[in-house]
């Protein structure tokens, strides 16, 4: 059986954007600690959240319903929520279950800072 990576996951600030990136998978047992961070962003009343998601090479059922729960989050607070750099794992989850027309999907990080 492989071993787990624990998920990583960077926190900057650029101007009043929040750019989140996930290092690993992000399934059952990543999904909280990736929630965590998604709340404490939103916490910081930021313009803006971006989440890269350029190193995360596959996510599951609960990390989808995570970015999910932050899409919701950033309509109640009126702020806005980007996602960036899909690897091709997570481009096609995204496009099986139709997120891909949900969610602002942009390519990388310098155009959701743009």
């Amino acid at each position: 059986m492989a071993e787990r990576i624990p998920l990583v996951v960077n926190v900057e600030r650029i101007d009043r954007t929040i750019v989140l990136s996930p290092s690993g998978e992000i399934s059952y047992h990543e999904a909280p600690l990736f929630r965590t961070f998604i709340r404490q962003a939103f916490d910081a009343k930021p313009a803006g959240i971006v989440v890269d998601m350029a190193l995360v090479p596959y996510m599951s059922t609960p990390g989808v319903a995570t970015l999910v729960e932050a899409l919701q989050m950033s309509r109640r607070n009126g702020g806005s929520l980007v996602i960036c750099g899909l690897t091709e794992k997570v481009s096609e989850i995204l496009r099986i279950s139709k997120l891909d027309k949900v969610f602002k999907i942009v390519a990388s990080r310098a155009v959701a800072l743009a």
